[in-house]
C-alpha cells in the first residue's frame, strides 16, 4: 500500500515577508501592489479572515480590510527558502513531484530512513521546516495524491490530517464536491443544478452519465469518489511552458510603447528559456484590453 504525504506551505510568501519583518507579524498582509490594476500574489492568515485572497485585484481587497499592508514580492528570497524546505523532502525521499514552488507530494512508501510510518514523517518533515525557516506547514496523508492533497487542507494552517484506508470512502461520501481537489468553482455549480453536492450523490452517477456531462473529467470524477487515483509521484515531470507577464498602471496607447514592453517581455522570456535549459516551438501572446 502506498503512503503519500502532501505538504504546502501556509501563507508561503506573506509567512517569509512576516518571518523578515518582525512588524507584519500578526498583521493583515498582502504581496502584490496596491495600484488599481495591480493583484494579491498571497495574502496572510490574519487578512484572509477580511476575505482577502491570492489572485484578487488588490482594489477589491483593500476595501474588505482597510489596514491592509502591501508588500512588494521577494522571489529570490521565496526561491531560497522553497530549496532549504525542499532539501529537507530529500532527506526522507528522492521520489518527490512539486506542485509549485510551495507544495509538494512525496511518496514515503520506502523512505530513505526507514522510519515506515508515514504520518511520523510527516511530524519530522514539518518540526524540521518549523526549525530551520521558522515557517509552518500543514501535511496530508493517506493513500493516493487525491486524497493526501485533501487531507492537507483540513487543519490548515500548521497542521496535519491522515485518512485512512479503511475511513477514506465514508470521508469522500461526506465531503462537499467543491472541497474535491480537481473540482473548481464553475464545476461545482454546475454539480450543485444536478443535484450533486456531497461525494455520496457524485457516487450515484455511472460513468457514461459523468462523462456525458462533464467530458474526459467524468472518467476523473467516477475514479475519486471511490477512492480510485493509481497516478504516481512523479519526480522528473517535463516542463510544459515558459512564460513571463506584467500587469501595467495605465493602458498603453502608442504602437511605440507597445513595442518597447513586448521587447521587455520578449527578452525576460528568453532568460527564463535559457535558465530552464530548454526550448519552445510555438508563442503565444496574452493580451488584456482596457475594457
Amino acid at each position: 500500500m502506498r503512503k503519500i504525504i502532501h505538504i504546502d506551505m501556509d501563507a508561503f510568501f506573506a509567512s517569509v515577508e512576516q518571518l523578515d519583518n518582525p512588524d507584519l507579524k500578526g498583521k493583515p498582509v498582502a504581496v502584490g501592489g496596491s495600484g488599481e490594476r495591480s493583484v494579491v500574489a498571497a495574502a496572510s492568515y490574519e487578512a484572509r479572515k477580511f476575505g482577502v485572497r491570492s489572485a484578487m485585484p488588490s482594489v477589491i481587497a483593500k476595501r474588505l480590510c482597510p489596514d491592509l499592508i502591501f508588500v512588494k514580492h521577494n522571489f529570490d528570497r521565496y526561491k531560497e527558502v522553497s530549496s532549504e524546505v525542499f532539501e529537507i523532502f530529500k532527506e526522507y525521499t528522492d521520489i518527490i513531484e512539486p506542485l509549485s514552488i510551495d507544495e509538494a507530494f512525496l511518496d514515503v512508501t520506502n523512505d530513505k530512513k526507514n522510519i515506515g510510518s508515514a504520518t511520523v514523517i510527516a511530524k519530522a518533515i514539518r518540526n524540521e521546516i518549523k526549525k530551520r525557516t521558522g515557517l509552518t506547514a500543514s501535511a496530508g496523508i493517506s493513500v493516493n495524491k487525491f486524497l493526501a492533497k485533501i487531507a492537507s487542507e483540513i487543519n490548515k494552517p500548521d497542521g496535519f490530517f491522515l485518512i485512512r484506508p479503511e475511513a477514506a470512502q465514508k470521508f469522500i461520501e461526506d465531503l462537499p464536491v467543491e472541497k474535491f481537489y480537481g473540482i473548481g468553482k464553475v464545476t461545482a455549480l454546475k454539480m450543485h443544478k444536478l443535484g450533486i453536492h456531497k461525494g455520496a450523490d457524485l457516487k450515484n452517477w455511472d460513468l457514461v452519465s459523468l462523462v456525458r456531462n462533464f467530458g474526459k473529467a467524468g472518467v476523473f470524477f467516477h475514479d475519486i469518489v471511490r477512492g480510485i487515483d493509481d497516478r504516481p509521484v512523479e519526480s522528473d515531470q517535463e516542463r510544459k511552458s515558459v512564460g513571463t507577464e506584467l500587469t501595467y498602471e495605465k493602458d498603453l496607447m502608442t504602437r511605440f510603447e507597445l513595442i518597447a514592453e513586448l521587447y521587455k517581455l520578449e527578452k525576460e522570456l528568453m532568460e527564463r528559456v535559457e535558465h530552464a535549459g530548454t526550448t519552445g516551438r510555438t508563442v503565444t501572446l496574452k493580451v488584456k484590453f482596457s475594457d
